[in-house]
């Protein structure tokens, strides 16, 4: 299974997670984000963005408690919390927003 994106085909597993995330860049989240009918703003890119750096420095997907911890430390309660991360990523703010981000599964989402 494959993304395709300017003439390149970028590998996916069953679920739609990267399987090199070396691969991943903008224009392949953004197309992740449309299969996952998720127009992406400012507050989207954050989190990704965030996620991905969490990434580099840990080499784990966090998973929901982990990430909104470390949300709350680095951007403040308004933006670590669950309200808000599930109206961004409705369909888990771990799980949806790692995968358009390019990360692995979180371990703990089933």
């Amino acid at each position: 299974m494959s993304y395709q994106i300017g003439g390149k085909s970028i590998e996916h597993d069953e679920e739609g997670y990267l399987v090199d995330i070396g691969q991943w860049d903008e224009d392949v989240a953004k197309m992740i984000a449309e299969a996952e009918k998720l127009p992406l703003s400012d507050e989207h890119w954050e989190v990704i963005h965030f996620l991905r750096e969490y990434y580099t420095e840990y080499q784990i997907a966090p998973a929901i408690r982990v990430l909104t911890k470390a949300l709350t430390k680095k951007m403040g309660e308004a933006k670590g919390n669950n309200k808000y991360l599930y109206e961004l990523f409705p369909y888990g703010p771990a799980k949806q927003a790692c995968k358009i981000a390019g990360l692995p599964k979180p371990t703990g989402c089933v």
